[in-house]
């Protein structure tokens, strides 16, 4: 059996009908070019569907059974074919980001919120993690694309400035150099000093600003999350550097931070997508929607163009 679904289609409007000229005039086909189709379907099934006479159609028992497998193979069409539609026009489906744990906490709650509002029937999935992890995901095409630092980078992604969040000195509450206003990294190189995992872009770019400051810090301790490293800092054990947007994941601790000079470091992070590929409309729409936070971003953090 190959019955098409055309022919499908056009036996369920005239079953559902009980007429040919009714369901012709509802298809805006010719009576001819119907008749033809279910005459095709009994040839492909081999066997009749309809009685037929000059006024009425009636069903065989056969006609009975295929009609109710044929709607369910138009209705299942019909439906697959709004959602292929809804998707289309960026109405439904998901949309894939990967980034950095505390662009996912801080950045993206409220602009995902207003995304809803406006796209109910879109979801968000948030794939966070390490910078190598996430390019790894836009790679994979998991991810429709990152907001991510930038480190060494493969060809095959396309990289768009979005923002950039300046570090800042975490300090014990009480700490002598919590009386100033700046703290330079020769000051945190003076003092014991917590850092997070080597495979962090934070480890990267604090290893990168003590080199350039010329100053070279006496590790007390090493934690991957920055939720733990706050925590020690918390207890007195040292002091630490975080770029502002990962400041509120350092936990209800008593720290204090302030703003590092000598040099002044800014972490930069970008969108980056998959080179010369087109994104599916929703994630489109969602990256358009960056634009209308260029006013609601943390003390520390700015706008990149």
């Amino acid at each position: 059996m190959d019955a098409t679904l055309r022919q499908l289609a056009a036996y369920v409007a005239v079953a559902r009908a009980a007429s040919f000229t009714a369901a012709a005039a509802k298809l805006h086909v010719s009576q001819s070019t119907l008749s033809r189709a279910v005459a095709d379907l009994e040839r492909v099934l081999e066997v009749r569907l309809l009685e037929r006479d000059t006024r009425n159609v009636q069903l065989t028992a056969a006609g009975l059974e295929t009609l109710r497998v044929a709607e369910q193979i138009v209705g299942a069409h019909e439906s697959g074919m709004k959602e292929l539609r809804r998707f289309l026009l960026g109405e439904s489906g998901v949309v894939a980001v990967a980034t950095l744990p505390s662009v996912a906490a801080v950045l993206l709650p409220r602009m995902i919120s207003a995304f809803r509002r406006q796209r109910p029937q879109v979801a968000v999935r948030i794939m966070d993690g390490l910078e190598r992890a996430v390019l790894g995901r836009v790679l994979s095409g998991d991810a429709d694309f990152a907001i991510t630092t930038v480190g060494a980078s493969p060809d095959r992604l396309e990289h768009r400035p979005l923002i950039r969040d300046q570090f800042h000195a975490v300090l014990p509450e009480g700490h002598p150099l919590a009386d100033r206003e700046e703290v330079t990294w020769e000051d945190l190189a003076a003092e014991p000093f917590l850092a997070v995992g080597p495979e962090s872009s934070v480890r990267r770019l604090t290893d990168a600003a003590f080199a350039q400051a010329g100053a070279r810090p006496t590790l007390a301790a090493e934690a991957g999350n920055v939720a733990t490293v706050g925590g020690l800092v918390a207890a007195g054990l040292g002091v630490s550097a975080m770029p502002a947007l990962v400041l509120p994941l350092l936990g209800p601790g008593r720290v204090v931070h302030r703003r590092l000079t000598g040099p002044v470091v800014e972490r930069r992070l970008d969108v980056v997508i998959r080179a010369r590929r087109t994104l599916p409309l929703a994630a489109s729409a969602f990256l358009d929607l960056l634009e209308e936070f260029r006013t609601e971003l943390p003390a520390g953090v700015s706008w990149i163009g």
